[in-house]
């Protein structure tokens, strides 16, 4: 599979490459549990909207790609959601989860219980989480 790395039209020096992770059309060609290396639970419970923010630790240990993407994507903002971090990598949140306890444990992130209207560190119920989302966008607007 061949993917464009310079460019619309591959401009530069080392415009093609190959790759067996990306197909210019298809995106990820790599099944998402590989990225967790199979597992799917992670070893500390993360939340959706759980606040994640990097520490500024290096890992003594090689990151993979997906480790290192998800770290660059919380040291880029003082904080991220959980669900964000999912979103911004394409990966199901599931594996996001595991990758982010994976970078707690080398110590390169942190992570904040999501605060709900109450002083639960989480829903007590859908309705308490609806109302902290629509408290949220009404002070957006």
């Amino acid at each position: 599979m061949r993917v464009w790395a310079g460019g619309a039209h591959g401009t530069g020096a080392g415009a093609l490459r190959d790759t067996p992770w990306l197909d210019d059309s298809a995106g990820r060609v790599m099944r998402p549990y590989t990225a967790s290396g199979g597992r799917t639970r992670p070893a500390v419970a993360l939340d959706l909207l759980s606040l994640v923010s990097a520490t500024g630790v290096r890992p003594r240990v090689p990151l993979g790609a997906d480790h290192t993407l998800a770290l660059r994507y919380c040291t880029a903002a003082p904080a991220v959601t959980v669900a964000e971090v999912a979103g911004h990598l394409r990966l199901p949140a599931g594996v996001v989860k595991v990758l982010l306890s994976d970078l707690m444990g080398f110590g390169a992130v942190r992570a904040q219980a999501p605060r709900f209207p109450g002083g639960g560190s989480f829903a007590a119920d859908d309705q308490c989480l609806l109302r902290a989302v629509l408290d949220g966008l009404r002070r957006r607007l």
